[in-house]
């Protein structure tokens, strides 16, 4: 398991090294051994997307003025414990800066999902992460994450810190990428991943950024020109969809406590929608963050177009990542929901 393995490099190190120094300086090399042994194929990580024609998918949208409660009812309603039990787990937190809430995930959140996980038998977890443009190690700081990890006993990795040989080359057929892109070999090997991304609007080209954005945070800045590409083509957000071809994560929590409905990622207009968004499908994910938003009045971008019309949508329904309709979305939660789902399936209809 990756935890022993971090535990026993700690150890080996010198007894005057904290554990914060320690995990900011996670060698690369250690990295490419600590994952290397239990290699997996990232394409047969595909078996859990919920194929547009064939699965429905279910969204766990919980009303809520606690995350606390919100975290536990949306996981309790999914059934994940015997899914996660006794698994290695990563979490793709969306630490793009350290702005507050909605720009990145709320560390309560964090915490809660941590604490969850646990207490449904989970194994070793790591937080894993990109920032940018702030470097991630600052990102970290600035957010109190180093202190986190030693109190709820979790590692880290910064994905900006990984050698050539552990951001291995995909090339997934009919992208947009030039020559293909770079990932972070953790998001290609860990038995789980939990991806925790916030509903927010995005100014800058990706028209939002939900739970397929996420996913550009496993492509590296530092020393690579894939930031550059995607955000000067036409096809950004078609790019964006394509990251995601090459893994899929177990679980996403989508804190939707507040949110953007103009501006974003980093600032913007800031509205209270009291949810806590979950589910394993990210298309569908996304088209319900969607509908919340254009409940709640958003902008031209969001309010004008159909969910399934948005290009990241499109493009990731083409490629078989999710839903491919409305009526393959099965809402559940709680009964202070109630109201707002029929708001979500009104506006997805």
């Amino acid at each position: 398991m990756l935890k022993n393995i971090v535990e026993t490099m700690k150890n080996s190190l010198n007894d005057k090294l904290t554990r914060r120094s320690f995990l900011k300086g996670l060698s690369a090399a250690s990295l490419s051994w600590a994952f290397g042994a239990r290699s997996v194929n990232a394409k047969s990580k595909g078996s859990n997307v919920n194929r547009g024609d064939a699965m429905t998918a279910e969204v766990a949208v919980v009303k809520t003025d606690s995350r606390k409660e919100g975290i536990e009812k949306a996981l309790s309603l999914l059934d994940i414990d015997e899914e996660f039990a006794q698994k290695e787990v990563l979490i793709k937190p969306n630490f793009n800066t350290a702005d507050p809430f909605p720009a990145s995930t709320h560390n309560d959140t964090l915490i809660r999902l941590v604490k969850e996980l646990r207490d449904r038998g989970a194994g070793a977890i790591t937080l894993g992460e990109r920032s940018g443009p702030p470097p991630t190690e600052e990102v970290f700081a600035d957010k109190g994450i180093y202190r986190l990890s030693e109190e709820l006993d979790f590692d880290l990795v910064n994905f900006d810190q990984l050698s050539e040989e552990d951001l291995p080359l995909q090339r997934p057929e009919n992208s947009h990428w030039r020559d293909g892109f770079r990932v972070a070999r953790p998001i290609l090997e860990t038995e789980k991943i939990v991806s925790t991304c916030c509903l927010k609007t995005h100014q800058y080209g990706g028209e939002f950024t939900m739970s397929l954005k996420l996913s550009v945070g496993i492509v590296p800045r530092r020393g690579y020109g894939y930031m550059s590409e995607l955000h000067s083509s036409p096809h950004m957000r078609e790019m964006i969809a394509e990251i995601n071809q090459v893994y899929s994560p177990d679980l996403i929590l989508m804190d939707a406590m507040e949110v953007f409905t103009d501006g974003g990622p980093s600032s913007g207009e800031r509205k209270r929608a009291n949810l806590i968004i979950a589910g394993r499908d990210r298309v569908a994910i996304d088209v319900v963050g969607i509908a919340v938003l254009k409940s709640l009045g958003s902008n031209r971008e969001i309010m004008g177009t159909e969910a399934f019309q948005q290009e990241q949508i499109k493009r990731a329904v083409e490629l078989n990542l999710g839903v491919d309709d409305p009526s393959k979305i099965k809402l559940i939660g709680n009964d202070e929901g109630k109201r707002m789902r029929e708001k979500i399936r009104s506006n997805l209809s």
